[in-house]
């Protein structure tokens, strides 16, 4: 059984549209009119146990409504749900039990009391035996570090400082399947690798499951063997990052530096016959756009060094950065449709490439299109709903929100308050 199962799985929200104005506002008062948003559209994955797995997309794209469904937040519009083996809007109960969860922009602690206050608290809350407790907590304060930091209060402790302590809160009752919505937000490069190691640690020993959710690619490369990128609602992408590298990256660009002026016809005689494509930067630089292939490199090296006067060489590789923000700016589709063009053009975005549609080998013309992209075919759909209609996360096993009002959600204040504090 998979630790997360999902199909077809929709939310929509209707959202009142006020009109301008006073006037306005009297008739809002007696006529309401109502948008429907759909922020999530008809998806369907499964997760199996002890994987780790990235959730990206852009802003508004669904990742943050997935996860409230995903942990009883929020009531599907329809389509069908199951984590741990529960439905996790109507187990609430024996459902939180079996998960953790962190909001990097929420706080499960009790902001004006110590640390280690809060963690007993939550121990009663989720019923967790003095010993397990006893262990459990041990094992998280050496592993985190987080001696000096039990009996300080919450509201004097770093973002760094509360972000570990809010991971030792969501794992004290040794959950099952863990979520992660940007726990590194606004975090230093000390503290991002500190919780990575300790994220791959505990899913190597404990077999715990964990969806990530983050805008940090870097986080994605550290820990998640598979990646579902989300767009508009729907899943565009789902698979390893060495796949998604393989079917829109751009291979590789190496750029030679001379002493003397380019003769880029000379250069195009000497890679004759490879499927490569020269562009000059400027009179003295020229760089040439290289497929995925590690023995491409070689060759093209092999036949460019021997000319004189060279004075630098730099490799530059597409980054996983570089691939998903060209498919965020073109989608999909156009970034499959230039990765089967047999021009192969430079990576970057570079105005060559649009010179490269047109069969031209010569320098930069300054063309306006920088890729030659098509434009994105998916519909388009509306966004995820605004953050201010995020309600606080589930962590209460004794919390039995209703289902009623999941979408009107945004008219409600944001409560700083841990989830199971009632």
């Amino acid at each position: 059984m998979p630790a997360i199962d999902v199909e077809n799985l929709r939310k929509e929200f209707r959202v009142q549209r006020n009109r301008e104005g006073l006037k306005g506002a009297l008739r809002d008062l007696f006529n309401r009119k109502y948008d429907k948003i759909t922020a999530v559209h008809d998806i369907s994955f499964r997760i199996p146990e002890g994987e780790i797995c990235g959730y990206i997309g852009e802003n508004g794209a669904g990742k943050s409504t997935t996860i409230k469904m995903l942990t009883g937040i929020m009531v599907p519009t329809s389509g069908k749900v199951l984590v741990h083996g529960y439905v996790p809007y109507k187990d609430r109960e024996t459902f939180v039990r079996h998960i953790g969860v962190v909001f990097g922009q929420r706080s499960q602690l009790w902001w004006d009391i110590g640390v280690i206050e809060s963690f007993q608290l939550l121990r009663k809350v989720y019923r967790i035996p003095p010993v397990d407790y006893r262990d459990r907590l041990e094992e998280l304060v050496e592993r985190l570090r987080l001696q000096e930091l039990l009996h300080r209060p919450v509201r004097k402790l770093s973002l760094g400082q509360r972000m570990r302590c809010e991971l030792a809160a969501s794992l004290l009752h040794n959950p099952a399947i863990l979520f992660l919505d940007e726990p590194t937000i606004g975090l230093d490069i000390m503290v991002k690798s500190e919780i990575r190691e300790f994220l791959k640690e505990m899913n190597r020993e404990h077999g715990t499951t964990i969806l990530l959710t983050t805008h940090d690619l870097q986080d994605i490369e550290a820990l998640c063997s598979r990646v579902i990128m989300l767009d508009e609602g729907r899943i565009i992408y789902d698979g390893s990052l060495e796949r998604l590298k393989q079917t829109w990256g751009k291979g590789r660009e190496i750029v030679f530096r001379f002493g003397t002026r380019c003769d880029l016809r000379r250069l195009e005689a000497l890679t004759a016959g490879l499927p490569v494509r020269w562009s000059l930067d400027n009179e003295w630089t020229a760089r040439i756009a290289v497929p995925e292939d590690g023995a491409m490199v070689s060759n093209v090296l092999g036949r460019v060094v021997g000319e004189p006067d060279i004075r630098d060489i730099k490799i530059i590789e597409t980054t996983t950065d570089d691939i998903v923000r060209e498919i965020y700016r073109t989608g999909p589709d156009a970034g499959q449709q230039e990765r089967d063009n047999p021009l192969f053009p430079p990576q970057g975005g570079r105005a060559e490439a649009a010179e490269a549609a047109k069969g031209s080998n010569g320098p930069d013309n300054g063309a306006s299109d920088a890729t030659g992209r098509a434009p994105h075919g998916a519909s388009g759909s509306p966004t995820d709903v605004p953050a201010s209609a995020d309600r606080p996360p589930v962590g209460s096993a004794n919390s039995k929100r209703g289902q009623d009002g999941a979408e009107d959600a945004a008219d409600r204040p944001e409560r700083r308050q841990p989830a199971g504090r009632r």
